[in-house]
């Protein structure tokens, strides 16, 4: 697999901010972003993680009944990352 550059890597993490902040506050599995943005789930899961390590994201393991995720994740934008983006639309 060839190497993806920062600058390219950026703008997929760009876009993957604006997919979460357009379906918010509704968080989304991994599949559900990486069909989004047409990307493979575990090269999105690893933006993902990306992002969860900047704190512009938050990861959600359990089920509306808080029954933890055996291998899925949810996500949905932080507060601090939401306010952000609602101030520039």
């Amino acid at each position: 697999m060839p190497q993806i550059s920062h600058k390219k890597r950026e703008k997929i993490q760009e876009q993957i901010l604006n997919y979460l902040f357009e379906v918010s506050p509704e968080p989304i599995f991994t599949s559900k972003i990486a069909e989004a943005i047409a990307r493979d789930e575990e090269f999105t899961k690893s933006i993902l993680n990306e992002l969860k390590n900047k704190n512009l994201i938050i990861e959600i393991n359990k089920n509306p009944s808080g029954i933890k995720y055996k291998k899925r994740q949810r996500w949905r934008l932080s507060n601090k990352t939401f306010k952000v983006f609602k101030s520039f639309k």
